[in-house]
């Protein structure tokens, strides 16, 4: 009884919702969207409806367009979206383009079919109340395995906080004893699902010199580093701060490695540079992961050193579980804070 209660209150209800979008032109989207509103009871929200032909949503009966549904599902969860087309002799095309644009959302991605047989048959279908819909895309990890991730995350973070509390100290003034400026260094980064997030680091540039923007990337034996830097770096103590990060729930002890929005490599933004990129927004970013105790770490010079890293990153999603997070934890101490990879 106690427990019907809680689960009916407005709060926990919103809270537990799933919230779809549909994406879509035509009267169907529309009937879908009423039916979602009005018949799915507490389960289902609706999100909005999305206009796939206009860039802007400019038509007053939609909650925008595209980027819209892009810009605003980095703020508000969004659990499913449905592609919805009227016209079965172009469903082909606007499924690619909106299945395409709309890969770095953290979302599951649902067809629902016309009376086209185009569409590929092999794909699984679900069913929303009586609606059959193929899935496209489903998000990497369930609700479930985000939350054991998360409570593994910040247990072993505020621990590690605990039992690394001297050594902090101990780099704090060793930091301010060797040049002028800050103890710890900010930069914005890009996490899960796209969102921009502050990333905490002990200060390892001259504080004249430092890059806030990472429109240079760290090289070998760069001159901005200072010479308690080079240490740091070499040893990965830098990044222990972000173990503050993780308990602020912006990132995660294992995940692909955050990077600044203006990071470039073979002279290409790194969205633009590889489609597949933008898949790694799909979990946090990590203070460490698969493809840094494999190697792919550092600079990024050329596009092979970006397909390699995300390579690695997008095994790690697929692979994920609780003892393979461990592992990696495990190897990163054996492999990165006693190799020479860092700088």
């Amino acid at each position: 009884m106690i427990l019907t209660f809680i689960l009916y209150q407005p709060a926990v209800v919103a809270k537990l919702q799933r919230k779809i979008a549909v994406v879509g032109v035509g009267s169907v989207a529309f009937h879908l969207a009423k039916r979602i509103s009005c018949d799915a009871g507490h389960t289902y929200g609706l999100y909005g409806v999305f206009n796939a032909s206009v860039g802007d949503g400019a038509d007053g009966r939609f909650s925008g367009g595209l980027d819209d549904l892009i810009h605003r599902s980095r703020r508000d969860p969004l659990h499913a979206i449905i592609l919805v087309c009227s016209d079965a002799n172009s469903e082909d095309e606007f499924i690619k383009e909106a299945g395409l644009k709309l890969r770095p959302v953290l979302s599951d991605i649902y067809v629902m079919p016309s009376v086209n047989d185009s569409i590929d048959g092999s794909m699984p279908v679900e069913y929303l109340g009586p609606v059959a819909l193929l899935v496209l895309q489903r998000r990497p990890l369930t609700d479930f395995q985000i939350f054991e991730k998360s409570v593994l995350d910040f247990f072993l973070a505020i621990f590690a906080i605990i039992f690394l509390t001297p050594l902090f100290v101990l780099v704090a003034v060793t930091i301010k004893l060797d040049s002028r400026g800050p103890v710890f260094f900010r930069q914005p980064r890009l996490g899960k699902n796209g969102r921009e997030f502050m990333v905490y680091k002990f200060r390892s540039m001259h504080a004249n010199m430092s890059d806030v923007m990472a429109d240079r990337q760290t090289s070998r034996n760069d001159p901005r580093v200072t010479r308690i830097g080079k240490w740091l770096r070499k040893l990965s103590i830098d990044e222990i701060p972000q173990l503050f990060n993780v308990v602020q729930g912006d990132m995660s002890l294992v995940g692909p490695r955050p990077h600044a929005p203006h990071t470039r490599a073979g002279g290409q933004l790194l969205d633009d540079a590889l489609a597949e990129y933008v898949l790694r927004y799909h979990v946090k970013p990590g203070i460490t992961g698969w493809a840094q105790i494999n190697g792919a770490r550092g600079e990024l010079v050329t596009l092979e050193d970006l397909k390699k890293r995300v390579t690695y990153d997008l095994e790690y999603i697929r692979r994920w579980s609780v003892f393979f997070d461990i592992k990696i934890m495990v190897l990163t101490v054996v492999r990165e804070v006693f190799s020479r990879h860092a700088f």
